[in-house]
């Protein structure tokens, strides 16, 4: 594969998917960008969103958050997978935001990855959001990327560091929301690799 093919790729990518708020986009703060993120883990957008719109109507900010009771958070979120483990993570995010950053939300990967609940994804996503040149990869993406034949790894790492090889630097941040936003204007696997299909032969 191409630097070149690839653009083109994700271009057609691009113009095949409709335009659908991702649970990253539209915050007014950043805490509550990295929250709806963690929460979308193994959860779709559509869910997420509702449920943190709800979740940052009650605590408007971190350290009220931070002081939140367990039930209290659980029932607030109980609409994404994981809830359980969701909240505890989030509960332990904003104290340590409160705590250690004074409620700021670091733009530092490896400052990221340390907090409760965040991983290389949700910090990547996060990162990307905030304008970096970082590359969030989901579900998504690993399938898109392996599918076109942009990487042959299931591993995170190892496919970010072939996506960073193989587009310039300036997409970088636009991969996962382009390629999310084509896997969720197409319910069906079968129509989506209809398309997959289609934009492979592109060179």
């Amino acid at each position: 594969m191409d630097t070149k093919t690839a653009i083109k790729q994700l271009n057609e990518l691009k113009k095949m998917g409709r335009a659908h708020r991702l649970a990253a986009d539209g915050w007014d703060e950043d805490w509550k960008t990295l929250v709806a993120t963690l929460m979308s883990a193994r959860t779709t957008d559509k869910k997420t969103i509702p449920v943190a719109e709800s979740l940052f109507e009650r605590y408007e900010n971190l350290i009220k958050l931070s002081n939140a009771k367990l039930g209290d958070v659980e029932k607030l979120i109980r609409g994404v997978n994981f809830y359980k483990t969701k909240t505890k993570h989030i509960i332990e995010l904003a104290k340590v935001l409160v705590k250690d950053y004074f409620s700021k939300v670091p733009h530092d990967f490896a400052k990221l990855i340390e907090l409760p609940g965040v991983g290389r994804k949700t910090a990547n996503v996060f990162l990307a959001e905030k304008g970096h040149a970082n590359i969030g990869v989901d579900t998504h993406l690993t399938y898109v990327s392996n599918y076109l034949g942009w990487t042959r790894y299931k591993e995170q790492q190892k496919i970010e560091s072939d996506l960073e090889n193989l587009f310039p630097k300036r997409l970088w941040g636009a991969l996962n929301w382009i390629v999310v936003r084509f896997g969720q204007s197409y319910r069906s696997k079968k129509e989506k690799n209809k398309i997959l299909n289609k934009i492979k032969l592109m060179s």
